[in-house]
């Protein structure tokens, strides 16, 4: 790890703080069309892996929206939330913010979220990479340095788009899939094995017996065999944007309210709202057909096509 890097982040989160203020301050300034923000319960401590089959959304619209939406923006501490609620789960609040702005205002607004953007993917880098810690070594080493710092709200990015039609909400249920052959899954037991560290419940002894059992597992299995990491990933707010010049719907992820430009003549967007989250109520548009599997390594979510 180079001796300038903690200076380093430290630049870099002075400059997202200052540019985000500016950002905010702009979108005060701005003419307020419509603001819509769906507020969602707050993770508590401790509740970070529990699964939410059921999520309320409470909505609020016009000057509050927007009040809820500047305060968001610049959550990046966790002395800016409650006390109980969880430091390791990023608070999200889907939304919409319509402003007016004229040529130039939009210009320098796009301008400015870049920068930011740019800003935060740095300090992500800085973080995950250029420290060469492993992920369970970053957290401690983040909040030396920057006590109380939310990584996961300082990295999300500002997403300013210029007018459509129409913003609608909904939910993503996915599944994280990445393909792996026997040899890539070996490599990475190995690797878990050698690192000579157990893992809560299990002695460092327990462990590597169970690790080596996994191994036995996977070298048993034909060379050729299909394998995968399935891994749910908690349902998240989405919006759909609709430019009918284009004909084009795009669908992005929504953590943050989306902020959206209109010139002078340009009509105000329909806007949508985010219904409730109800596990036991999911209409699929297209569900795919899945390709039978079994699963073998739970803890890795590690399946074997059948």
């Amino acid at each position: 790890m180079r001796y300038s890097l903690v200076e380093e982040m430290r630049e870099t989160l002075n400059s997202i703080e200052t540019q985000l203020a500016a950002f905010c301050q702009s979108i005060e300034a701005a003419q307020l069309m419509a603001a819509r923000v769906f507020v969602l319960p707050p993770i508590l401590k401790g509740e970070e892996l529990t699964p939410t089959p059921i999520i309320s959304v409470e909505q609020h619209v016009g000057r509050q929206a927007r009040q809820l939406a500047l305060q968001h923006f610049s959550h990046l501490y966790l002395q800016q939330q409650a006390e109980q609620q969880s430091t390791r789960s990023a608070t999200r609040l889907p939304g919409v913010i319509c402003i007016k702005v004229s040529a130039e205002e939009k210009r320098k607004l796009i301008a400015l979220s870049t920068t930011i953007n740019q800003a935060k993917q740095l300090f992500q880098q800085l973080i995950t990479v250029d420290t060469g810690l492993p992920a369970a070594a970053r957290f401690p080493f983040v909040h030396q340095h920057f006590p109380g710092l939310l990584t996961l709200n300082t990295y999300r990015t500002l997403n300013v788009y210029p007018s459509v039609d129409s913003v609608n909400f909904g939910w993503a249920n996915k599944h994280v899939i990445k393909r792996l052959n026997q040899h890539d899954v070996i490599e990475m037991l190995e690797k878990s094995l050698n690192a000579g560290r157990g893992r809560a419940p299990w002695s460092r002894e327990e462990w590597a017996e169970k690790v080596n059992e996994e191994l036995r597992l996977i070298k048993q299995l034909p060379s050729d065999c299909r394998l995968k990491i399935k891994r749910p990933v908690k349902v998240q707010p989405i919006a759909r944007l609709w430019q009918s010049t284009q004909q084009k719907q795009t669908q992005v992820a929504c953590p943050n309210p989306l902020i959206i430009t209109c010139l002078e003549g340009e009509t105000l967007p329909e806007l949508g709202s985010l219904p409730n989250y109800d596990e036991e109520n999911i209409i699929h548009r297209h569900k795919p057909d899945a390709h039978p599997a079994t699963l073998i390594i739970p803890r890795l979510w590690l399946w074997k096509e059948d």
